[in-house]
């Protein structure tokens, strides 16, 4: 750390670790710590902002890929469980509880009957886009204090670490229509 940063948790963790067991690297908390950490600071102000308008995250997540996938708005139950991470009961669960709010609408695919399709209602595509512009007011708050230089700095390290660890381009489309990047394997 650097003379002229703060302290923060992560670094207190760090020093009672070299206290208690000074033969423990704790780099990997210096990176890890740091991410989990951001990561619960961040969803906290999100569920706050997202529930201003209703809405669970997992709602938004769903009706924001929905609302990505271009001018039709709509997806299947396994391209939604597959970006999601979830199972595919739980996605079922989700869809209906969203049916239920009249968020989104479900239907049978013309091409594979055993499929089922999700498409974004009225109310959703409104509510998403509503919401979606709250989000990126507390998402701008929280890199405010880092010049446009160490957003992308930032932004570069962490698609490196998401590629490390098997996070792969999302199944829905693109939002530019193009087909998703292939994955690179970063250097070891």
């Amino acid at each position: 750390m650097s003379n002229h940063m703060r302290p923060d948790f992560v670094a207190a963790v760090r020093a009672a670790w070299a206290e208690q067991l000074p033969d423990l690297d704790t780099d990997p908390v210096a990176v890890v710590g740091r991410i989990s950490r951001a990561a619960r600071l961040l969803e906290r102000a999100t569920k706050a902002r997202l529930a201003e308008h209703g809405l669970e995250p997992w709602e938004y997540d769903v009706l924001a890929a929905l609302r990505r996938s271009g001018p039709k708005a709509t997806l299947s139950a396994g391209t939604l469980t597959a970006s999601m991470l979830v199972t595919p009961g739980t996605m079922t669960n989700r869809i209906d509880r969203m049916v239920n709010r009249r968020l989104v609408s479900t239907g049978i695919a013309p091409d594979d009957r055993r499929s089922t399709l999700v498409t974004l209602t009225r109310s959703g595509r409104t509510l998403v886009e509503a919401a979606a512009a709250g989000l990126m007011a507390v998402e701008q708050e929280a890199i405010a204090g880092l010049s446009t230089q160490r957003r992308q700095r930032l932004a570069n390290l962490l698609h490196e670490l998401l590629l490390t660890l098997g996070d792969d381009a999302p199944p829905e489309k693109a939002t530019t229509g193009a087909t998703p990047p292939t994955r690179r394997r970063p250097p070891r």
